[in-house]
């Protein structure tokens, strides 16, 4: 039997955020068009097995010597409600290389206080800077299933009976690389 779902794009976002470059936990939708990036999620849009979905893309760079390490995470008001963990960038350098940041959720739980729980459904981050990614010339990009070298787990609670703006943050462990966001798109799946 249908379940009558659809699915709809609650935000599309095109336009080049700041380039990060510090060791940092930073937004990745800084810059002037960040205000028209930043959604909210209004009060009890989320419900038990409601799924998003965000697609991010963009540019990073990184170096030979200590590439160091680059983390993604969504946060709702400031709660961290999915995380990648760690993941290790390539020790070939990469200068201004694609990538792409697909992640789903799954609405596990709802409520006030830090009872509503987000799950990762199938996500990654593809893109050169990946460690031991091949060469262009001979073929594509490496790609991490995420949360990177672990099993996928809920986030930390949030409250889905009030309004939650939607972040999304990026944290490398050394300034020796940067990334920049250039399109952002959040999709209500059902």
């Amino acid at each position: 039997m249908s379940l009558n779902t659809w699915q709809e794009t609650i935000l599309a976002h095109r336009g080049d955020g700041t380039a990060l470059t510090a060791a940092a936990a930073a937004s990745l939708l800084q810059g002037a068009t960040a205000s028209r990036a930043l959604f909210t999620f209004p009060a009890n849009f989320f419900e038990v097995n409601k799924k998003i979905k965000v697609r991010a893309t963009g540019r990073i760079s990184c170096v030979v010597t200590t590439p160091g390490t680059a983390r993604f995470d969504i946060r709702l008001g400031g709660t961290v409600v999915w995380d990648s963990l760690a993941m290790n960038l390539n020790i070939v350098a990469k200068t201004s290389v694609h990538w792409c940041l697909d992640v789903e959720l799954f609405c596990q739980a709802v409520g006030s206080g830090t009872t509503a729980t987000l799950f990762p459904g199938r996500c990654s981050w593809e893109s050169e800077a990946v460690i031991a990614s091949p060469l262009p010339t001979v073929g594509g990009s490496g790609e991490f299933l995420l949360p990177y070298n672990t099993a996928p787990a809920v986030g930390a609670g949030f409250s889905s009976v009030v309004s939650q703006q939607m972040d999304l943050f990026f944290t490398q462990t050394v300034a020796t690389g940067s990334i920049q966001l250039h399109t952002l798109d959040v999709t209500a799946l059902n």
